[in-house]
């Protein structure tokens, strides 16, 4: 049983090796580099050859799957075909637009007390190099990463204050750049750092706190548009499918019912879409965050109507 266990995991391995490799070699370079810095803003240290192998491997086994079961129990293939495409490449999609997400509010939540400890150490008698050095010596998270990669350049001889910009740059953290560039400009003209840097900390500590109570009293409205989109929607434009099954049995098939399902199908894409960018304004006030919540809304609506419209009336016979 090992030993089996053990020649899959190798014959996988071996697998992953040859398709990442002919990844790398017919995809153009620009575009592995770009995909490798979304994972690493993502905070997905894998080689992007590697995750694109592994997405590749999980649509042809779904493929095989799933069109394995529209052969058993009739369903149509062209969506088992479109949804083993899109179900993995949605889950990566989720998945890199969730740790991105989670790694800028954790970078957005470290950013006060890294700027008090900051302010801290500068009112002991430290430069502002020394005292970002310390830093980077006893803090963890992604912010404090950066620091320590910065610390590194400019003794490297690196200029300051690109380091500086360079830090909010990879972290794509707009209150980041906006105090860095403060501080770049305090520096210059002499004011007291330790006061600026602690007033900022103190404004970015009331910002976050407004943010939480945002959140908090918008859920209602969030769990309305769930409901909305992932039950209400499915189940009652789904029983249009049932009573086109219905009339078909009768022998009164008709254009007009294929069109109204087709027709519901639609409105359910639109509506899981525009349901989740309505929730991304809502909790964020960013509508080009939506595509997260978009993304599994639709998913998980669309399979709710397809099997209530294709499989209701079977339900119901019972």
């Amino acid at each position: 049983m090992i030993l089996s266990f053990y020649g899959v995991n190798v014959i996988i391995n071996d697998l992953l090796y040859l398709i990442s490799k002919f990844i790398d070699d017919k995809i153009p370079k620009k575009y592995s580099i770009s995909f490798q810095e979304i994972l690493l803003v993502s905070g997905i240290f894998n080689v992007a050859s590697e995750v694109l192998a592994i997405l590749i491997i999980c649509v042809v086994f779904l493929l095989i799957l799933f069109i394995f079961l529209s052969f058993i129990f009739n369903f149509d293939l062209l969506i088992s075909i479109v949804l083993a495409i899109a179900i993995p490449t949605g889950f990566l999609a989720c998945i890199i637009i969730y740790k991105s997400e989670k790694r800028s509010e954790d970078v957005e939540k470290s950013i006060p007390d890294f700027l008090r400890q900051l302010a801290s150490m500068l009112r002991v008698g430290l430069s502002f190099e020394n005292a970002m050095e310390e830093l980077s010596k006893y803090g963890s998270g992604p912010l404090y990463d950066e620091i320590k990669r910065s610390v590194i350049e400019i003794k490297m001889g690196r200029d300051f204050n690109e380091s500086m910009v360079a830090i909010s740059s990879r972290l794509k953290s707009k209150n980041l750049e906006r105090t860095f560039k403060l501080i770049i400009e305090a520096k210059k003209t002499g004011g007291n750092l330790a006061d600026i840097i602690e007033n900022v900390s103190d404004d970015l500590r009331e910002l976050n706190a407004l943010k939480r109570d945002r959140k908090s009293s918008v859920m209602m409205a969030v769990i309305f548009l769930v409901i909305s989109a992932v039950i209400a929607a499915p189940f009652a434009l789904g029983m249009i499918g049932i009573y086109s099954s219905f009339m078909t049995s009768l022998g009164k098939d008709s254009e007009l019912i294929e069109t109204s399902k087709i027709a519901a199908g639609s409105y359910i894409i639109i509506h899981s879409i525009l349901a989740g960018l309505i929730i991304s304004l809502v909790m964020s006030g960013n509508v080009k965050k939506g595509i997260k919540f978009s993304i599994p809304l639709l998913i998980i609506a669309y399979s709710l109507f397809y099997i209530i419209s294709n499989f209701g009336s079977y339900f119901l016979a019972f």
